[in-house]
C-alpha cells in the first residue's frame, strides 16, 4: 500500500508525444491537515526528533529516496 501522503495524477499527454503516458505523484505534507497544534500531542524523544526533523510524530513526513529513483541507505 502506498503512503496516504502521496497522491497520483495524470499529467497531460500530447497525441504527438512518442513516450507512453504514465501516472505521476505529488506529496501533501501533514501540516496541510493540522490547523492548530493541540496541547498534549505525542512527542519524539529529543535524539529521535533531531534525526527525524520534527518533535511531533503527527508532522513527520518521510522522504523515500527509492521512490524517487535514488538508492536506499
Amino acid at each position: 500500500m502506498m503512503d496516504p501522503q502521496w497522491r497520483p495524477f495524470d499529467a497531460y499527454h500530447s497525441p504527438l508525444d512518442p513516450c507512453p503516458p504514465r501516472q505521476k505523484y505529488y506529496i501533501v505534507p501533514p501540516n496541510q491537515y493540522i490547523t492548530f497544534q493541540a496541547k498534549g500531542l505525542k512527542q519524539f524523544a529529543p535524539h529521535e526528533a533531531l534525526r527525524r526533523g520534527t518533535l511531533w510524530p503527527d508532522l513527520f513526513s518521510p522522504y523515500d529516496k527509492a521512490a524517487k529513483g535514488g538508492t536506499r541507505e
